[in-house]
């Protein structure tokens, strides 16, 4: 990173502007939440992402003429600092780290790491000014449902995965610094986003893929597990909303469906509306991390959105649409 495309980052910021900085910024719920805030011209955004399991495909179009990817990883304070001193950000959306059940069981250590990231990311904004902090949670923080609708107050801390963990701190760390310097913060509990640029590590995409694709669907133990399906538009109302709100500094915020649905069911409505001739298969249940249910309370983000959630069907159908085009589009170029 020199100190020459740093110098022109200062000076392309205008005052006039919001400058706002959103790390994992090339990820599906990071590179979409870019991809809206680029839309205004009245903001300016610097997307920062290591690009481990980011891609540039998911980041704006170079077309946004008000928005800079820099390729840093926040877990160095080396790569962060001169980013964050370089700009007095308003804003800052923490959203990088390792994530995916499977990815995160398979490193453990590299998801320990990401506690150097929250550090980093809350120490240099106290430090530089900035003006409010966002921090990507999830629902993993329920662990093992001891309520439902999971709401925001409860948190069991009953989950021995390391990703659930370092979320449980994560939110600690942001309220912490709230507590003893005053810094305005929000933490958004994901549940499940789906949308456009998520990659086929995960359950929805992965099962229309192979729904597509004419192949058998899998579906870990019995299927009768729970979830909740966000379409990730629904996500980026909601944030973006708390952003331009002032009033809703620091709280915790659930950001998900209160829909629950079977994975066996996902897996068979996939089917039915690709018309594939797919079959499930079920697989030996995972050792650990996949939990019986999940169901938000999201009693806050209907009061945010004051609309209705994306049916699941009409989330679907648009992925199926865009997987279907993509497919044919790499059919008539090769």
């Amino acid at each position: 990173m020199s100190g020459e495309f740093l110098f022109s980052l200062m000076i392309t910021m205008t005052q006039s502007q919001r400058k706002i900085l959103i790390t994992g910024g090339a990820g599906n719920v990071g590179g979409s939440l870019a991809c809206r805030l680029a839309e205004s011209s009245n903001n300016e955004v610097v997307v920062v992402d290591n690009l481990v399991t980011g891609d540039r495909s998911k980041l704006p179009p170079a077309s946004a003429t008000n928005v800079r990817f820099i390729k840093a990883d926040v877990n160095r304070l080396e790569d962060l600092s001169p980013i964050m001193t370089a700009t007095r950000f308003d804003a800052v959306f923490h959203y990088a780290a390792l994530v995916g059940v499977q990815r995160t069981l398979a490193n453990p250590v590299a998801v320990l790491e990401d506690i150097d990231g929250i550090r980093n990311v809350l120490s240099l904004s106290k430090n530089t000014g900035v003006g409010r902090v966002f921090y990507a949670s999830s629902s993993e923080v329920y662990g093992e449902p001891v309520e439902m609708p999971q709401h925001e107050q409860t948190t069991p801390l009953n989950s021995r995965l390391p990703y659930a963990i370092i979320k449980n701190l994560g939110e600690s760390y942001f309220r912490s610094y709230h507590q003893e310097f005053g810094l305005p913060f929000n933490v958004f509990r994901f549940f499940n986003t789906y949308g456009p640029k998520q990659t086929t590590d995960f359950v929805v995409p992965k099962f229309i893929a192979a729904a597509l694709a004419g192949e058998d669907i899998p579906v870990y133990g019995d299927g009768t597990q729970t979830r909740t399906f966000c379409f990730v538009d629904d996500n980026l109302d909601t944030t973006t909303r708390v952003l331009d709100d002032p009033t809703w500094a620091c709280q915790t915020i659930n950001v998900g469906s209160d829909i629950e649905m079977t994975i066996k069911s996902l897996a068979e409505t996939v089917i039915e509306m690709t018309g594939s001739s797919s079959k499930v298969v079920h697989l030996p249940p995972l050792p650990e991390g996949d939990m019986t249910r999940r169901c938000p309370d999201i009693t806050k983000m209907k009061r945010i959105l004051g609309r209705e959630l994306t049916p699941l069907h009409e989330g679907l159908s648009k992925l199926i649409d865009t997987a279907t085009q993509r497919s044919s589009s790499q059919v008539n170029n090769g």
